[in-house]
Parts: structure tokens; C-alpha cells; sequence
């Protein structure tokens, strides 16, 4: 599939699947270990929002936390391929955020529930429009930042990943088959934190893109 037709991914891709604690300090922040391998969990791509509509607070949460994080838009089907060959099945790159729920899924952890409600709730993934690959050639010299009402939150560097791009695509692919326009969200370096009505997040990648959302009840 041609780049060009990736530009609308968020129309017709069929899974976001996401990478928890893939930086040791926001791992080590929330007080969790780091991990031996890729945490993998999944949004529905209802859980998508573009910029111009609001992020909006799911029923009964009290700690809505904002998570930044590069995006990788797959734009050729693929299935247990090796770390070597993974690139050549990359269309380019989103910004996403990763909204949580963190009241839910810290109820969910002590109970060893699913984190799917925490998660993948409606507008749990806002993100940017679509970023080919000329314009991130190597997805491991990117610096991300997230700011709330213009304060600064969190900056990070992709190289800081514990497990990169081509590792965490061999890894996935090893048990979902990853087909055009999914996306693969890498995880978020440190500073998470909480968001309330009103708030205006703003993200972006240094030198390539921003993005700015309202949050709403």
C-alpha cells in the first residue's frame, strides 16, 4: 500500500496495539518493574480522535492521565518476521496520546483484572495526522514533549526505549499479523500526569509536528 493511501489510516486500520513500560523511567515512576520483554496490550480504533474534537473524561474516572508517544503505521500485511527485515512493512508514523484511566487501572491491577476499560475507552487515543517515513527517517533519534496549559510535562528521547521499532514489530508480529494501517504505539518516557476539564494538552515531535486537544466531561 502506497504511502499516500495511509494518510486516513485512522478510517481503516483494524487494531492499535500499544507497549507499556518501554521506558525504564516512567516504568520505574508508576513503580512498576522494568519489563523482560514487550507488555503488550490493545485500543479499539474507536478509541481514535482527531485534533479539532475533544478528549473526553469516561464515566466515573477521577484521574485522567495524558501518556505521549510515537506511533508506527504499518502499511504492508505481515506476520512473524524477523527484526532485520520488520522496517520495510513501516508506512510511516503518528503522535498519539495514550489516555488513561489511571483510577481504573490501578483498581484493575490490584485485582489482576484486564486494563481494557482504563484504556481503550472512547478518545483514548488521540493522534496527529499521518507522518511519512522521509520526514522521520530514523525513528530512533526523536525527541517527543507534552505540555498542559503550556506547562511543560514530559520530553523524552525514542532512543531511551528499552526495546526499539524493529524489536517490538518482530516481537508483535510473532502473534498478530500486522496489516495496513494498524498501529504500533512505542510507550511514553516519563512525566505522566493527570488532566482535568478544561485542560488543553498539547504534544508534539521536535521539529516535525504538533498537536493540541481540549478535554471535556
Amino acid at each position: 500500500m502506497a504511502s499516500a493511501n495511509l494518510l486516513r489510516f485512522v478510517d481503516f486500520g483494524r487494531k492499535i496495539i500499544c507497549v507499556g513500560r518501554n521506558y525504564s523511567e516512567h516504568a520505574v515512576e508508576l513503580g512498576n518493574a522494568i519489563p523482560e520483554k514487550p507488555l503488550l496490550f490493545l485500543k479499539p480504533t474507536s478509541a481514535y480522535v482527531e485534533e479539532g474534537s475533544p478528549i473526553k473524561i469516561p464515566v466515573g474516572c477521577s484521574s485522567l492521565h495524558h501518556e505521549i508517544e510515537l506511533g508506527v503505521v504499518i502499511k504492508s500485511k505481515f506476520t512473524k518476521v524477523k527484526p532485520e527485515d520488520v522496517m520495510s512493512h513501516v508506512g510511516g508514523f503518528c503522535l498519539a496520546l495514550d489516555m488513561t484511566a489511571r483510577d481504573f487501572q490501578d483498581e484493575a491491577k490490584k485485582k489482576g483484572h484486564p486494563w481494557t476499560l482504563a484504556k481503550g475507552f472512547d478518545t483514548s487515543c488521540p493522534v496527529s495526522p499521518f507522518i511519512p517515513r522521509e520526514q522521520i527517517l530514523d525513528p530512533h533519534n526523536v525527541e517527543l514533549w507534552c505540555s498542559v496549559n503550556g506547562v511543560a510535562r514530559q520530553r523524552g528521547l525514542t532512543k531511551d526505549m528499552i526495546f526499539n521499532v524493529p524489536t517490538l514489530l518482530s516481537y508483535i508480529s510473532t502473534y498478530f499479523t500486522l496489516e495496513p494501517g494498524d498501529v504500533v504505539l512505542t510507550g511514553t518516557p516519563s512525566g505522566v500526569g493527570p488532566v482535568k476539564v478544561g485542560d488543553v494538552i498539547e504534544g508534539g515531535i521536535t521539529n516535525v509536528l504538533t498537536m493540541k486537544f481540549m478535554v471535556e466531561k
